[in-house]
């Protein structure tokens, strides 16, 4: 069916909602089936008022640039919050202290923090998502991670409950933290020390590091394995030889093998199988299963 707009009136939504949106215009992997319901809010009122609504009434998959994200190619039944449009309001506090919505692109964070001459970001340049999932997934890179940072943060729940947690509330870990139950909506980070006026130099060179190792504009969600203790998934998928292993339209990359790109109108299902092989050639050749950082979300097959 194709997606159309729906402004329920009891509802009093400013935001966009449409129904049986195709989610491979919304991923950076180009792929993936139907969402049932797809909402853009306006701001975080909208974003309550639809959550205290009927919002809450299916499950909920949030969704910031589309990374590190893979909905099959049978869809999500469910409803997707898309950040990005609406939940974008970045602002100082003092000097060391930003306040920024879930929705901020992790690059925007980095420049802004530049401009202020705060050191510590420099890293989220080269990650291609939002804060939301840099903070679920205490996204790292250069030896820094993004809960280091984190003062605090504002959570929502499925009812549009909005709390505030101090960071202590939290417990980070690799590519991931534990605390308490809901979404990210926004977090305050704190930035104590002076770049010295080179952060916009640290960030070029974050950048042009990234367009040296990763498969920059090609179709991808970024890093598709944790690394294991004391050593590299890309490391790994190599020394197995699957550089370049294909599978239907997509395949390993051949710049960096923690990556799988669809370069040839693949689908879901072929990405999928590629982790698949991946992870069960790594075990077997070297013992360590190798843990996925990608969400998979979704019905394989077409909904009923």
């Amino acid at each position: 069916m194709t997606a159309h707009l729906e402004r329920p009136g009891q509802a009093m939504l400013r935001g966009r909602l449409r129904h049986d949106e195709p989610m491979a215009r919304h991923s950076t992997w180009r792929c993936g089936g139907m969402a049932a319901r797809y909402f853009e809010p306006a701001d975080r009122a909208d974003l309550v008022a639809f959550l205290r609504g009927e919002g809450h009434a299916a499950p909920l998959c949030w969704l910031g640039l589309g990374s590190n994200l893979l909905v099959r190619d049978g869809g999500l039944r469910g409803t997707v919050i898309a950040t990005a449009a609406g939940l974008n309001t970045l602002r100082w506090e003092s000097d060391d202290l930003v306040y920024a919505e879930c929705g901020v692109p992790c690059a925007r964070l980095a420049r802004e923090a530049a401009r202020r001459d705060r050191a510590g970001l420099e890293f989220l340049a080269g990650i291609p998502g939002t804060l939301g999932g840099a903070l679920r997934m205490n996204a790292g890179a250069l030896g820094s991670e993004t809960w280091q940072f984190v003062a605090a943060v504002e959570m929502i729940d499925d009812n549009g409950e909005v709390r505030r947690y101090e960071a202590d509330a939290f417990a980070p870990r690799y590519r991931g933290v534990a605390g308490p139950d809901g979404w990210f909506l926004a977090a305050w980070l704190r930035l104590p020390a002076s770049a010295a006026g080179g952060g916009a130099a640290r960030i070029r060179e974050v950048l042009a590091q990234r367009g040296r190792t990763q498969p920059t504009g090609q179709a991808s969600c970024g890093s598709v394995f944790k690394n294991p203790p004391g050593d590299y998934a890309g490391r790994l998928i190599e020394q197995c030889g699957l550089k370049g292993y294909r599978h239907g339209g997509c395949q390993v990359s051949t710049v960096h093998a923690n990556f799988i790109v669809n370069d040839a109108d693949g689908s879901a299902a072929d990405i999928e199988a590629i982790i698949e092989h991946v992870r069960a050639s790594v075990a077997r050749a070297t013992g360590v299963v190798l843990e996925s950082e990608v969400q998979i979300v979704g019905d394989p097959e077409g909904r009923s």
